[in-house]
């Protein structure tokens, strides 16, 4: 397993506790120079915050943690392709990379986005999907469906 995999792995962990919890199962985790620094999940059902996405969340938990709210040198794995406004978020905290497991269908992605914002923002951000994607799909798709009863 290398070291994109192992960190996808703890953000499905952090998705299943979303699961549990009855929330749309996306974890992250932010990582700088190999150690975990924040875990987060979706809590957004549980806060009623609609900014409450896994990313944010682990973001909020890595500033606090680094007492800075720049988190160069860090990165972020999500087992879902960042929305727009996370992916904003990733941008203004100055995250070096995001690796992402399953890609957002609905939301037509990010990647073509986040070009545009980088110059926008004066920052380069790298993100990388598919990693784990299987694994990270087929949870949505296992929550969605029970959700609508199929």
């Amino acid at each position: 397993m290398n070291q994109e995999e192992r960190y996808m792995r703890l953000a499905l962990k952090q998705a299943a506790v979303s699961l549990k919890r009855d929330e749309v199962p996306i974890g992250a985790v932010v990582v700088k120079d190999g150690k975990v620094i924040s875990r987060a999940h979706n809590t957004r059902n549980a806060s009623r915050d609609a900014t409450d996405h896994a990313e944010l969340v682990a973001i909020k938990r890595a500033c606090a943690k680094l007492g800075d709210w720049r988190l160069a040198g860090c990165d972020l794995y999500v087992t879902l392709e960042p929305c727009i406004m996370c992916l904003g978020a990733c941008f203004n905290a100055r995250l070096r990379n995001v690796y992402f497991g399953a890609f957002d269908l609905s939301g037509k992605g990010c990647i073509a986005l986040a070009e545009s914002v980088g110059r926008t923002l004066n920052h380069e951000l790298q993100l990388k999907g598919g990693i784990l994607e299987k694994e990270c799909s087929l949870l949505l798709t296992d929550y969605f469906k029970s959700k609508r009863g199929v």
